[in-house]
């Protein structure tokens, strides 16, 4: 089994930046992929970003690329969501999630809730304007 622990999330003015972290414990080595998802109250959880190191594939929502990265510390066993240019319609619970798939190149799948066996407890981070 794999725990998942987010840190960094916090209040930040439009136009800020967060880095949020995902510190992964437990059979690390079986997972092969991380994601950020987040959710905000009366919405459905959405994708934001995925990082896939069997196929070296990094993966974004249209409405955060160019301004989020994703990244890995394979000796922290940590993934990091750099966030900058930060809006109001970022705020969210941000919530990352591991999974034990093997992917062979970028795939859209890496998008869907369904492809995740774990998850994290999530941040909040809130975005004024």
């Amino acid at each position: 089994q794999v725990q998942l622990v987010e840190s960094g999330g916090g209040l930040v003015q439009a136009g800020g930046s967060l880095r949020l972290s995902c510190a992964a414990s437990g059979r690390t080595f079986s997972s092969r992929a991380i994601a950020w998802f987040r959710q905000a109250p009366g919405k459905e959880r959405e994708f934001v970003a995925a990082i896939a190191w069997s196929a070296g594939a990094l993966y974004y929502a249209d409405s955060v690329k160019g301004r989020f990265t994703i990244s890995r510390d394979n000796a922290k066993s940590t993934v990091y969501l750099q966030m900058n240019s930060l809006t109001p319609q970022d705020t969210a619970v941000y919530y990352c999630a591991g999974s034990n798939r093997y992917y062979y190149a970028v795939t859209p799948a890496l998008s869907l809730t369904d492809e995740y066996n774990y998850w994290g407890q999530g941040t909040q981070v809130t975005v004024s304007s």
